[in-house]
C-alpha cells in the first residue's frame, strides 16, 4: 500500500508517493515518486475540478489516413533511394526522391498545383514524418530540385518495374496498350513540343494538347511503363515508338526474354504496326485487336445459324463465328465475329432514341413547310429544295439514320400575296425491313482478330475486353479527385514529363495497394479505399497555459474498412505523429 511522504529540503516542504514493502525483514521503499509542493499539488486538485472544455485550447486537425498509407508504401518498396540512385541531391533541401514522393502522394489523395503544394504539404502528417518544414516544398524548389532528364525517368521507371515485377509475381506476357490525351492551358505562343493542338479526346480542340500513351497489366491496371508525346500525333504513329520501347526495356525489365501478346484498339489498326509486331527484330509480339466494321463487312453479314455458342460463367448468351486463316493488314490471322444480345439491346435503344429524334426533327420541317407555302408563315430567308435538304440530311447524320430513313424534297407552285412561287415540301418515311436487317446483321456485334491461333474464342474476347483496364486507368486519371493529371498549366516540356510521371508513379502505387489489399479480402477501387482511408485525421488538442500548452494526440474514427487497412500495415504504431 502506498502513502503520501513530506520531505523538509532547505526549509522547504515536497511531498512524494511512497510504497515500502519488508525485505529480509526490515521495510524497504520499492516505488517512490515526487509529486510536488502543497502549492503544486493544490492547483492540481483545483483543476481536476475543472470542466476538461473550459482547459481546451484549440485542436490541429491534419491529413493522416491516406497520406501515410502511400507514404508507407514508399517506405516498404524502397522508392525514394531508387529514384535518388538515379537523381543527385543539391546542397540544400529534401532529396529528389522526397520531392517526387510528396508530389506523387498530392497527386493520389488530393490534386493541387505545385504552387498549392507547400500548403498542402502542412496540412498533413507529412512534416512530422519527414522532419521537413512546409517552405520546403514550396513551387520554387519542388522544381529547382525535380530538373530530371526523359532518361532518368526511363532509369528510374525501369528499375521500380524490375523491383515489383519481382516482388509481387507480375505476369507481363499480356499487356495492354492504349493512348489518350490531356488538354493543358499552355499559352499558344509557349514554346513547348510536348503540348500541341490535335485531335483532344475530350474535345478540346481550341486548347494545346498533351499525349499520354501506357501499358498496363489486366487485373489491377498496373502501370509498366509510359510516355509523354506531342498531342498532334496519331495514335498510329505513336503505338509504333511505344512498342520500339517496349522490346528495347522489356528484358532489362524482366532479365529474360517474354512471349508477350498486346491487345489494342482498333484506333492503332495499321500495316506498318502489325508488320512491326509480327516481323520486327529482336522480340516479336503477339497480338489481339479488334477490327471496324467498315473495313470488313463481309464478317458482320455472317449468318447468326454458323455461330457457336459460347460456355462457361459470364457469357450471358453469346456465340461466335471463327475464321481462320484471315488476313487483314497483310498478316494471316484468326478472326472471331462476336454476338453479344446485352450490347444489341443497349445499342438498339441507342438507335430508337436516335430514330425518335430523328423523326420529330423531320416531322417539325416538314409542318414549317407547309405553312409557309399557305402562307401562315412570312419573313425571314426562304427555303429551297438544296437547303432543305441539306437540314434533311443533317437530322440523318446519326449512324444508321440515312438507312433507316428515307425522304423526298419537292417542290410545288403555289400563289402567295398574288404570285405564283416554288415552294419546297418534304415527304419522308421508315424503311422497316432495312432496319430490321440493321439489327439482325448489325446491332450487336464485333470482330476481332489475332495471331494466336492457339487461344480458344472466349480467350480471344476475354484478352480484347482486357483493353478496359488501361481505359479505366485513362478515366481515373481525368478523375477531378484523385490521381488527376489536369489541370496542366506547366509549359517547359521537361516539367510537363516529370508531372506526367509523377501521376503515372501515382497511379501505379494505388494499383499495387489494391492488390495487396485484394489479397488481404478487401475488394475496392482507388476511389473509395482512398476516400475511406481519408477521414482518420491526427487529432491535437493543446489544454491548459496558452503559452506552455499540454498537446493530447488523438485520432479520428475511420470506417471499419479503413481501421482494418490501418491494422492490415500497423500504420499507427510505425508511424506515431509527434
Amino acid at each position: 500500500m502506498g502513502t503520501i511522504r513530506k520531505k523538509t529540503i532547505k526549509g522547504n516542504n515536497y511531498y512524494y508517493y511512497v510504497e515500502s514493502r519488508r525485505i529480509d525483514g526490515k521495510p524497504k521503499n520499492v516505488n517512490q515518486k515526487y509529486l510536488g509542493s502543497a502549492d503544486a499539488l493544490l492547483k492540481l486538485k483545483n483543476q481536476g475540478t475543472v470542466p476538461l472544455q473550459e482547459t481546451a485550447l484549440y485542436s490541429h486537425i491534419g491529413s493522416y489516413g491516406d497520406v501515410v498509407l502511400l507514404y508507407d508504401l514508399f517506405a516498404r518498396l524502397g522508392i525514394v533511394d531508387i529514384i535518388d540512385a538515379h537523381a543527385a541531391k543539391r546542397k540544400q533541401g529534401a532529396s529528389v526522391g522526397q520531392y517526387i514522393m510528396v508530389e506523387a502522394i498530392n497527386r493520389a489523395v488530393s490534386p493541387s498545383s505545385t504552387d498549392s503544394l507547400q500548403d498542402w504539404y502542412a496540412r498533413t502528417c507529412l512534416p512530422s514524418l519527414m522532419g521537413m518544414p512546409a517552405k520546403t516544398f514550396s513551387s520554387e524548389s519542388f522544381w529547382n530540385n525535380t530538373a530530371i532528364s526523359i532518361q532518368q525517368i526511363e532509369a528510374i521507371e525501369d528499375d521500380i518495374l524490375a523491383l515489383i515485377i519481382r516482388k509481387y509475381d507480375i505476369d507481363v506476357s499480356e499487356i495492354i496498350y492504349d493512348a489518350t490525351n490531356f488538354f493543358t492551358y499552355i499559352d499558344t505562343m509557349a514554346d513547348c513540343e510536348c503540348a500541341k493542338r490535335g485531335h483532344d479526346k475530350a474535345k478540346r480542340n481550341d486548347l494545346r494538347t498533351v499525349g499520354l500513351a501506357m501499358m498496363v497489366t489486366p487485373g489491377f491496371s498496373i502501370p509498366l511503363i509510359h510516355e509523354t508525346y506531342p498531342g498532334n500525333r496519331p495514335d498510329s504513329k505513336q503505338f509504333l515508338t511505344m512498342m520500339g520501347n517496349l522490346k528495347k526495356r522489356i528484358r532489362k525489365i524482366t532479365g529474360k526474354d517474354m512471349t508477350i501478346t498486346v491487345v489494342f484498339d482498333r484506333g492503332n489498326n495499321s500495316k506498318d504496326n502489325f508488320d512491326y509486331l509480327i516481323d520486327g527484330e529482336d522480340i516479336p509480339f503477339h497480338y489481339v485487336g479488334g477490327l471496324k466494321k467498315n473495313q470488313f463487312e463481309t464478317l458482320f453479314a455472317v449468318d447468326k445459324s454458323q455461330f457457336t455458342p459460347l460456355e462457361g460463367d459470364g457469357q450471358d448468351g453469346q456465340s461466335t463465328f471463327r475464321m481462320s486463316g484471315f488476313e487483314a493488314y497483310g498478316q494471316k490471322a484468326t478472326a472471331i465475329v462476336v454476338d453479344n444480345p446485352k450490347l444489341r439491346e443497349g445499342q438498339l435503344q441507342g438507335v430508337m432514341r436516335d430514330m425518335a429524334n430523328a423523326s420529330n426533327g423531320l416531322e417539325e420541317l416538314r409542318k414549317r413547310l407547309i405553312a409557309r407555302a399557305e402562307g401562315d408563315i412570312r419573313g425571314g430567308k426562304a427555303p429551297t429544295v438544296e437547303s432543305v435538304t441539306a437540314s434533311a440530311k443533317g437530322m440523318l447524320s446519326k449512324e444508321f439514320m440515312a438507312r433507316v430513313f428515307w425522304f423526298k424534297v419537292t417542290s410545288k407552285k403555289m400563289t402567295a400575296n398574288d404570285k405564283e412561287k416554288d415552294f419546297p415540301l418534304l415527304e419522308f418515311g421508315t424503311n422497316t425491313s432495312i432496319l430490321n436487317e440493321i439489327i439482325d446483321r448489325e446491332l450487336g456485334k464485333s470482330v476481332l482478330f489475332t495471331d494466336r491461333g492457339d487461344l480458344s474464342d472466349g480467350q480471344i474476347l476475354t484478352s480484347y475486353r482486357n483493353a478496359w483496364y488501361v481505359e479505366h486507368g485513362f478515366r481515373q486519371m481525368k478523375d477531378t479527385s484523385h490521381l488527376s493529371v489536369r489541370p496542366l498549366f506547366h509549359w517547359k516540356d521537361e516539367r510537363i514529363k516529370v508531372h506526367i510521371f509523377n501521376c503515372v508513379l501515382a497511379f501505379r502505387l494505388c494499383s499495387l495497394l489494391r492488390l495487396e489489399l485484394d489479397k488481404k479480402g478487401i475488394q475496392a477501387s482507388t476511389d473509395v479505399i482512398l476516400d475511406e482511408m481519408e477521414r482518420i485525421k491526427t487529432v491535437d488538442t493543446f489544454f491548459g497555459n496558452p503559452d506552455k500548452p499540454t498537446k493530447v494526440q488523438t485520432f479520428s474514427k475511420g470506417s471499419d474498412m479503413a481501421e482494418k487497412i490501418i491494422g492490415i500495415y500497423n500504420l499507427k504504431e510505425i508511424y506515431k505523429v509527434r
